[in-house]
């Protein structure tokens, strides 16, 4: 069975995150995910944090955006994070947004490009090699880190189209994939990638449960509803998304509530107790390692959400 784990919104306050991976850990979960958004919370403090808190917890980034941060410094903070906590943490990094690129005048030409060589710099030093590189958009002389690190943690790439995930199957240790993303769309993201040995597969999904299925849907009829209309690549490689579209443009978030249980269930562990319970089997089955429950923007709400992914993980192992 695929991990299961939470992810820590970007909205939350960071005093939250200790006491988040102290619960999280405590229900029996195995991973926990930062969400790093510009211009929010920091991603490599939360998650030293979170590790400085729990014993086992694995905790990942997701993501890294590839510009923020000289690779050299980017590499310099996962090593010394992966030697605090050897073995329980895994780095994502990405292209980020464009336009928080573009605010804070780190914007580059080709995110392709920039993602490819700051990813492969990265890998490089934590293996503890002294790099020299001149790339088009990453160049280092003669760096090498006075402390790799002792267990190198794989570096995986947060992207969603195509063209990324071609070179995420190139370069990187594995993807995230973020909310939406249901088993028909990690076989696509896998196809892209040209399904690597040994590739991590990491997914954010929605969680809605509620023993009547009408009342689950109606909790993330708006958010899905939002991802249909911005034309999610999750979605978009669907075979019912016309219907999904074509639903919303009609009649808006209501109209997916009538969207058969099946396609709900491809979409997040949205249903039923058991509904949850076959998403992620479904999951696992494409070749998913983790699955991580996005809980929205509201902390409250991810207390409730807490409960839920404990009972899936309980479910799950009967």
């Amino acid at each position: 069975m695929a991990e299961l784990g939470m992810v820590f919104d970007r909205s939350f306050p960071a005093g939250a995150v200790a006491d988040y991976a102290r619960r999280c850990e405590g229900a029996g979960l195995d991973q926990l995910w930062i969400i790093e958004d510009c211009f929010y919370t920091g991603g490599v403090s939360l998650a030293a944090t979170a590790l400085a808190v729990t014993d086992g917890l694995k905790v990942g980034i997701g993501i890294l955006p590839a510009v923020a941060r000289n690779p050299a410094i980017t590499a310099m903070e996962i090593a010394t994070i992966a030697n605090l906590a050897p073995g329980r943490f895994v780095p994502g990094i990405g292209h980020g947004v464009q336009e928080w690129m573009g605010q804070m005048g780190a914007r580059t030409p080709s995110p392709l490009t920039t993602l490819d060589e700051t990813i492969t710099v990265v890998k490089r030093l934590l293996r503890g090699d002294e790099v020299t590189f001149d790339g088009r958009e990453v160049r280092l002389d003669h760096v090498r880190l006075d402390q790799p690190p002792a267990i190198v943690p794989p570096v995986i790439a947060g992207v969603q189209q195509a063209r990324s995930l071609a070179l995420a199957g190139r370069v990187a240790d594995g993807v995230i994939l973020v909310e939406g993303a249901g088993p028909t769309y990690v076989d696509w993201a896998l196809e892209q990638a040209g399904r690597p040995a040994e590739f991590r597969v990491v997914t954010f999904t929605m969680l809605a449960v509620a023993d009547d299925r009408r009342e689950a849907y109606g909790y993330v009829a708006d958010f899905v509803a939002g991802l249909v209309h911005d034309r999610r690549p999750a979605f978009t490689v669907l075979p019912f998304f016309d219907d999904m579209y074509a639903r919303v443009e009609r009649g808006g978030a209501e109209a997916l509530i009538d969207m058969p249980a099946d396609h709900w269930r491809e979409i997040g562990a949205i249903g039923t107790i058991d509904d949850a319970l076959a998403h992620v089997a479904a999951l696992d089955a494409a070749g998913v390692d983790s699955v991580n429950v996005f809980p929205g923007d509201d902390l409250e709400t991810a207390w409730g959400q807490l409960e839920n992914v404990s009972a899936l993980a309980v479910e799950g192992s009967t």
